[in-house]
């Protein structure tokens, strides 16, 4: 069986007898088949696993033969599961913590109503409600460790989405969906920044990019969703694992020009400061750079106003077939040093 947690990455987890920790490990191989998310941190999937172990009344490996449930008149409110838990398995939680295990050790065991609430039309924070586990899902957890249990649990759960798989679809609804100028596809989580990033890849670049072909865009949960390292090193750009990365970086062959874009949302602009910094970063680079900050729409550009620097652009999403050239000298293009 897998050993979802690791006693050397858990203090408390190590701390416990092995036959809690088998208990333990058990308990979570039980409840990714029943398909609860276990990407949280060690200890708090502990903690999940002794909060679902005290809602079935289980001690030990032998008590998921005979686990309580809700039809069985068995519930525990929070401060009891703090007492259960304690009692049980070697910890030392305060019972003043009883909120935890509401909003955080049974938060996706109610969600996915493994774990059902006593009296479920009581308000939230009602400290007389209690959680037991929902029959439908202890009857499955008294047959486990007979022959073909998986399989039992999918037959039996087909109806049933999954809690891992309905968010991670959520997550995919919420994506923001990219087109590249070479027609590559991207996904951003959802956000403003990312829309405004999403506008200056489909709007911008295609309007003012002169074929220009992205070669660096981040997300917010992901620094270097694209990149295209090995081309910017060949123009010379500066060390890409930089802090001071611009949002947006795309690169015009056919006018020699590398476009650093800043999407500002909430800061980031491309202020005098920031002018510097970046024009000391490049000073090495082989193409003629081209200063842009986007906004998403004048309002947003209005706050900013006063901190753009001189000789760089700025372009509104709302506005996509206008610039705003800060110097007023030449139209679109790089000034020279």
């Amino acid at each position: 069986m897998q050993q979802y947690i690791n006693p050397d990455k858990c203090k408390t987890f190590g701390e416990k007898p092995s036959e809690v920790q088998k208990l333990i490990n058990t308990s979570l191989y039980i409840l990714d088949c029943f398909g609860i998310p276990l990407d949280a941190t060690p200890r708090r999937l502990e903690r999940m696993a002794i909060a679902f172990l005290a809602s079935g009344d289980i001690k030990n490996i032998k008590d998921f033969k005979k686990v309580k449930d809700l039809n069985s008149g068995y519930s525990l409110k929070t401060r009891e599961i703090i007492s259960f838990v304690n009692e049980y398995f070697n910890e030392n939680i305060s019972s003043g913590s009883y909120d935890d295990i509401r909003r955080k050790d049974l938060k996706l065991l109610t969600v996915a109503e493994v774990i059902l609430q006593s009296s479920p039309n009581s308000a939230t924070n009602d400290s007389t409600r209690g959680y037991s586990i929902n029959p439908t899902y202890a009857e499955l957890i008294r047959t486990f460790g007979t022959g073909e249990w998986e399989k039992l649990v999918k037959e039996k759960l087909k109806n049933i989405e999954p809690l891992n798989q309905k968010l991670k679809r959520l997550r995919e609804i919420n994506k923001v969906n990219v087109t590249l100028p070479s027609g590559g596809k991207l996904s951003f989580t959802a956000g403003e920044h990312n829309e405004l990033q999403k506008a200056i890849i489909e709007e911008f670049l295609p309007r003012y990019g002169h074929e220009a072909e992205v070669l660096y865009v981040g997300d917010t949960s992901d620094k270097y969703l694209y990149l295209e390292k090995e081309k910017l090193k060949s123009l010379k750009f500066f060390e890409i694992s930089h802090e001071e990365l611009p949002d947006v970086i795309a690169f015009s062959k056919k006018k020699n020009w590398l476009y650093l874009i800043e999407a500002v949302h909430s800061s980031g602009s491309i202020n005098e400061i920031r002018l510097i910094q970046l024009q000391k970063l490049t000073n090495k680079c082989k193409a003629e750079i081209v200063y842009v900050t986007a906004f998403l729409n004048k309002p947003k550009f209005r706050q900013f106003i006063s901190d753009i620097a001189w000789e760089t652009e700025v372009w509104i999403a709302d506005n996509p077939d206008h610039l705003i050239h800060f110097n007023g000298d030449k139209f679109l293009g790089p000034y020279k040093k």
